[in-house]
């Protein structure tokens, strides 16, 4: 009974947390956020009790708990125990994330994904309808085979959104990201499981006030837009920083 008065209070934490952080995340929108010209969004109202931000890096502390760190998390890359980890809440409709994706990712997964400094964390964060929920149960689907982040890459080639995530569309990004069972990714596109697991996600990213994709959050650090690569450079370098101080 106590453990589950804990785990209550601790919930009850992330969720003032949550609530400061859309004072981050909810300020710019889709179609006002733009690549080139990156948004500066600072808090002006005090966080509620028991959640406070450090003043020199922005950082959240109850936020990072929201890190899963589950090892076999097939919607995510990196170690499990990466002093960094950085979740990112998209959606495969969303222009910004697909220029993220092409542009700004493969250069943090190559710096700082494998030398075991980041790991990245995918929430499925559907906001432009039933296109949007087709993408991501079938990326959901595409990594209960392994494949997810080769769907990813497809699915955010140049051109790819444009062609829509119909049923046939989804089989066809399935089949170039080299998922070996298209019968059993049909059927898993369609299954509850799908269903339920996008919601979790998005019921997450919608708690933060996120109403933008892409949305970050760096070891509870959040940043909205697809920024240049230095901004990412710079919180995940702050981030590896602090996680190294705080272990002497």
């Amino acid at each position: 009974m106590p453990k589950k008065n804990n785990n209550k209070k601790k919930n009850i934490a992330i969720g003032a947390g949550v609530a400061v952080a859309a004072l981050l995340l909810g300020v710019a929108s889709y179609t006002a956020t733009k690549p080139d010209e990156p948004s500066s969004v600072t808090a002006k109202e005090e966080p509620a009790a028991g959640v406070s931000a450090d003043p020199q890096t922005g950082v959240y502390p109850e936020l990072a708990k929201l890190a899963r760190r589950e090892a076999k998390d097939p919607l995510a890359q990196g170690r499990a125990d990466a002093p960094v980890v950085m979740i990112e809440y998209a959606d495969f409709k969303c222009g910004y994330c697909g220029k993220f994706a092409r542009d700004t990712e493969p250069g943090l997964v190559k710096k700082y994904v494998d030398e075991g400094t980041l790991r990245i964390e995918w929430r499925n964060f559907p906001i432009f309808g039933e296109d949007s929920e087709r993408a991501a149960r079938g990326a959901w689907a595409a990594g209960k085979q392994g494949r997810f982040w080769q769907f990813h890459k497809a699915a955010y080639a140049e051109g790819s959104k444009e062609q829509g995530f119909g049923e046939d569309r989804l089989k066809e990004l399935a089949r170039e990201a080299g998922v070996k069972d298209v019968d059993r990714f049909s059927d898993d596109v369609q299954s509850a499981a799908a269903t339920a697991a996008v919601k979790k996600d998005q019921e997450e990213a919608y708690g933060l006030g996120a109403t933008s994709t892409p949305s970050f959050l760096i070891n509870g650090r959040p940043i909205s837009g697809a920024q240049p690569d230095e901004v990412f450079d710079q919180a995940i370098e702050q981030a590896a920083k602090s996680a190294k101080a705080g272990k002497k």
